[in-house]
């Protein structure tokens, strides 16, 4: 009976992490990323004119032209990763439904140049802020203040042998 009982048990686990891992990875198909502007429920694609470059809200992909065609890809390209997805302008397709939104780039890039600015935008969530203890942060930021931690050690060092000089301290 025993065996029976554990055997239950051990098919509805089984069951919920399954039912749970599905309800996961559903919860963030075509969710706007935290960058993208807030107000619109029903779009596709952005456009990103400063890059030149489009991002499919659907598959979580940007959407550029790199080696003589257009690449899909999860990430931005090389020349691109310091590109502030918060501060650049968005520019939502409303009215493009499909898997090609670059068969409108010549229009695209025109009409939304490099530098374009339409109505303001505020992103879904607040730009993050690191702190100095957070790994984002480059390590040779901080030489600076390691040259002058080690600075301040030399003269503590100094300034206490002069401190013993000056009562005198083994001199006459």
């Amino acid at each position: 009976m025993k065996t029976i009982k554990l055997a239950i048990a051990g098919l509805f686990l089984m069951v919920a992490n399954a039912t749970q891992a599905q309800v996961s990875i559903n919860v963030n198909i075509g969710t706007p990323p935290a960058w993208g502007p807030v107000g619109y429920s029903e779009m596709e694609y952005y456009y990103l004119p400063d890059i030149e470059a489009y991002y499919d809200v659907r598959a979580s992909q940007f959407i550029y032209f790199g080696g003589g065609r257009w690449v899909r890809t999860t990430y931005l390209p090389r020349q691109y990763r310091n590109y502030d997805l918060y501060g650049g302008y968005k520019v939502v397709l409303t009215d493009y439904h499909g898997r090609t939104p670059y068969t409108y780039f010549d229009r695209h890039r025109v009409k939304y140049y490099k530098g374009y600015h339409g109505a303001p935008q505020r992103p879904y969530k607040p730009r993050p802020v690191y702190g100095y203890n957070d790994r984002r942060y480059d390590r040779k930021d901080y030489k600076h203040y390691d040259k002058h931690d080690k600075h301040d050690k030399h003269h503590d060092k100094h300034d206490h042998d002069d401190h013993d000089h000056g009562h005198g301290h083994g001199r006459r």
